[in-house]
């Protein structure tokens, strides 16, 4: 028999617990139809007792990793598209993705180390003319982050002070590789030492602009080299001498404690990350492993973790685009492998691509020409548009606080997904996604009691509730 569904009167400060009940469940649903996004509906109120049949069961008893946060990367051009907009657009725009509500609370973000295919020009921080090198790195200058990135990361780590920044070089500089380019090739033997000074001086030079560095993979998508764009292939034992002989080691010696994550690359070979981690040197200097979606199934997060469960996971790179329609695809798609799936298996954190794109999917040179934003700056007007991606982060990065762990939930109901959360104040947050066609009569249990609710096909709600400390 379905309990009866109550609507909250007025709230205490925090917006959890009613004056004049017991605490209600607060709960924030997005449609398919976008009749609803990321938006606030009545409270619902417990009902005693456990639900009988199936029932989505939270337990936080039962704890698992510990979140980092959520958020995507500020690449050169989501850096550019955002300093050209006026002070006070910019100052809205990163307050929405970077504060807390009605902000969604961006907790985790990604910087390119040089270019990207979302940079305007190809370069590292030490580019030599074709045939001349600099072992020493006197030429090293990070001023092309200074004049747009750097200054974007800044003003989100004044809006949230716990902002977590993870860098990844797409290349080493060309001096250092097999092709004399940024484009394809692989770096020589000889520049494994003076690789790992430039990523060692990268870090030092980026935490003295006021931007720290908490995590650094030392290669993006090491095992692809891209026709067009900056890229470098470095197989699992370069990357275990690299990282076992010589970034570790500078980093130690240097005093930075800023964490390497191993991969960064696709679900598909789990192999190579484990290859890595065989290496005992390396894996002494390895804190994690870095996953992206491009291949493979999100399952492979849990394989390598299974055989390592004294390394984080974090999902660092998807980006969505006009390959799939964003709301009948891309959303669901989303929601069930990056938001749930991912931390299911294990993530700490979950980092989408571009943070901003324009309307024509750029700026770019080489690389995606339709890959989408999780905001779209309109290049000539400054006008924002909150794609699906902006609220798929959102169903967690505005509840889900950093030092959160993920709790127990199961996911009975036929095509209704879950993963749960307990913030560190003791509030508990369920979201629940419904992949299914029809609409899903969903209940709840929890130690509380139970609640239900009937959730819209292809439907994300976030419920939140006060738990007990």
């Amino acid at each position: 028999m379905l309990a009866t569904l109550a609507l909250a009167g007025c709230s205490s400060a925090d917006g959890l617990r009613p004056a004049d009940a017991s605490p209600r469940v607060q709960m924030w649903l997005t449609t398919q139809d976008r009749t609803a996004l990321l938006a606030e509906q009545p409270a619902l109120k417990w009902a005693v007792g456990q639900a009988p049949g199936a029932a989505i069961a939270v337990d936080p008893s039962q704890r698992y990793q510990e979140m980092v946060g959520f958020g995507a990367s500020v690449t050169d051009a989501s850096a550019y598209l955002i300093q050209k907009m006026t002070p006070d657009a910019r100052k809205a725009l990163l307050t929405d993705l970077f504060g807390p509500a009605p902000g969604i609370g961006i907790g985790f973000t990604r910087v390119t180390i040089g270019a990207s295919d979302f940079s305007r020009t190809h370069y590292s921080y030490d580019d030599m003319p074709k045939g001349q090198t600099d072992p020493e790195l006197r030429h090293f200058s990070i001023a092309p982050a200074k004049a747009e990135v750097l200054p974007t990361v800044r003003a989100a780590l004044a809006i949230n002070p716990e902002l977590k920044i993870m860098a990844s070089p797409w290349s080493a500089p060309g001096w250092m590789k097999s092709t004399d380019s940024l484009i394809k090739g692989t770096l020589r033997e000889e520049a494994y030492a003076p690789f790992a000074t430039y990523l060692t001086r990268t870090v030092q030079d980026f935490t003295a602009e006021g931007v720290p560095v908490h995590y650094l993979s030392i290669q993006n998508e090491p095992d692809f080299e891209p026709e067009n764009y900056p890229g470098m292939r470095l197989s699992p034992a370069q990357r275990a001498e690299i990282i076992g002989d010589h970034v570790g080691p500078q980093f130690k010696a240097a005093g930075l404690k800023t964490e390497i994550l191993e991969w960064d690359h696709n679900w598909d070979k789990p192999e190579q990350p484990l290859g890595v981690l065989a290496d005992a040197e390396a894996a002494s200097h390895i804190s994690g492993v870095a996953w992206h979606c491009y291949g493979g199934d999100v399952s492979a997060q849990s394989i390598v973790r299974e055989k390592h469960p004294d390394r984080d996971v974090f999902f660092t790179e998807c980006s969505s685009g006009e390959w799939s329609a964003a709301w009948p695809d891309a959303w669901p798609w989303t929601m069930r492998n990056l938001i749930i799936g991912a931390t299911r298996h294990w993530a700490r954190g979950v980092l989408l691509w571009n943070l901003a794109l324009d309307e024509k999917f750029g700026p770019h040179l080489g690389g995606c020409g339709d890959c989408r934003g999780v905001v779209t700056i309109d290049s000539k007007t400054g006008a924002v548009t909150r794609n699906p991606e902006y609220y798929a982060l959102g169903h967690l990065s505005r509840f889900v606080r950093p030092g959160a762990r993920r709790i127990a939930s199961t996911s009975p109901v036929a095509a209704v997904e879950s993963v749960a959360f307990v913030n560190p104040d003791g509030s508990q947050v369920l979201l629940a996604f419904n992949a299914g066609k029809d609409a899903a009569d969903v209940a709840v249990n929890a130690p509380a009691g139970h609640f239900r609710y009937r959730l819209p096909a292809n439907a994300a709600v976030t419920f939140r509730w006060r738990g007990e400390r």
